[in-house]
């Protein structure tokens, strides 16, 4: 047995398990799958009691056909347990980072997931290994989910998992025509609602919380600022700012103190204006900065804001998931979501820690509240998602 939980922990555990409506066995299962989140490639009980599950290379069309030929290719990981197959579907939407659905640490969160039943298709998304984002990522994140509503899925829920950046497109593959009879649920980690909010923290490390209108200042990591740079350099017009800024974002991507001074010199006017916005450090300016931004940057960005969107109407539910110490997005954007979305039902999980690019909890109290995020999408798994 493998479990690392405390005492203290396996004893507020049972003590949850016997609340009302709570299933014991579900809870049992929740904290197997957290201990495996831990574990990583490491031991652990679900590893000991479950098979390894296959991992697959699958094709499909924009509308989901899988006839072995397709626009669009993922891995599709299942279980391999006789006689259980898996419950429910589950996209996971790989990050924003350049190893894609190949990132050992998606691999292990994928190979999580099928252990626990769900039928996991990972779609490779070359323009997010390449550090872009954009609207148009929502059209194969669509069809993975179209993908696995046709497949045989136990009781045939299927959910959206995605993490930071990433967590836009997710939504707006929502949107895309006959999403909402496909969806069921979705799990944002780390996500954001307001573009403008996001690009104002990643440039000045500034936010607002709720309706306060005061300032607050936290440390941004430069990883945020760079590759916003990185993934809009090629929708300027100018191919000399193009590389330009290319290359400051590669510099600093890689060593975030390297000396650019002599890329920025060399800047025309598209370019500047981007500049101009990272090197900006009162948060007021921000929608002056941002308005002067090239108009295919600023169509991006109007695009990928949530906040323009009307998600409470969508009907699918949220699992939100932040950290109060993220560098990258700030808590206050998943509040803003879940607070858009209320009237429509969400579940938001406040962690006091929460690593944004390693999903992992610190300490008792934070453990409890992933618990029961867990536990809330194995419900979601098992009921086909309450809507």
């Amino acid at each position: 047995m493998y479990l690392k939980f405390p005492a203290v922990f396996c004893a507020l555990a049972v003590f949850v398990a016997v609340l009302p409506g709570c299933s014991p066995a579900r809870l049992a299962e929740a904290a197997r799958v957290l201990d495996d989140i831990d574990a990583g490639s490491g031991p652990s009980q679900l590893k000991e009691q479950t098979p390894p599950p296959r991992r697959e290379a699958v094709s499909y069309g924009a509308y989901g056909s899988g006839n072995g030929s397709g626009a669009f290719g993922g891995d599709l990981y299942s279980s391999t347990e006789p006689g259980l197959p898996g419950l429910a579907g589950m996209v996971l939407v790989p990050g924003v980072a350049r190893k894609g659905k190949d990132d050992p640490r998606l691999v292990a969160f994928a190979t999580t997931l099928a252990r626990a039943r769900f039928m996991v298709l990972v779609p490779d998304l070359p323009r997010l290994r390449d550090l872009r984002v954009g609207p148009e990522d929502a059209i194969p994140i669509a069809a993975a989910a179209r993908y696995l509503g046709g497949r045989p899925t136990g009781q045939g829920s299927v959910g959206i998992t995605a993490v930071s950046y990433a967590v836009g497109p997710a939504v707006l593959a929502l949107f895309e025509p006959g999403m909402v009879e496909k969806v069921d649920f979705v799990l944002a980690i780390g996500g954001y609602y307001d573009m403008t909010a996001v690009i104002t923290f990643i440039t000045t490390g500034y936010y607002r919380e709720g309706e306060s209108r005061t300032w607050r200042y936290r440390r941004a990591n430069d990883y945020g600022k760079w590759a916003f740079v990185r993934g809009n350099a090629g929708r300027l017009d100018s191919a000399t700012d193009r590389a330009l800024l290319t290359e400051m974002a590669e510099r600093r991507l890689d060593h975030p103190e390297t000396y650019i001074d002599d890329l920025v010199a060399r800047l025309g006017r598209e370019g500047k204006s981007v500049h101009a916005l990272l090197v900006n450090g009162d948060p007021e300016r921000v929608p002056a900065l941002m308005a002067a931004l090239p108009p295919p940057i600023a169509a991006d960005i109007t695009a990928l804001n949530l906040a323009r969107r009307e998600v409470a109407s969508l009907g699918v539910r949220f699992v939100l998931v932040h950290g109060h110490d993220d560098p990258i997005i700030p808590e206050t954007e998943s509040m803003a979501l879940a607070h858009a979305l209320a009237s429509r039902g969400s579940e938001l999980f406040l962690l006091d820690s929460l690593n944004h690019v390693d999903p992992r909890p610190a300490g008792l109290a934070d453990r409890l509240r992933l618990l029961r995020a867990i536990y809330t999408v194995l419900e979601l798994r098992d009921s086909g998602a309450a809507r």
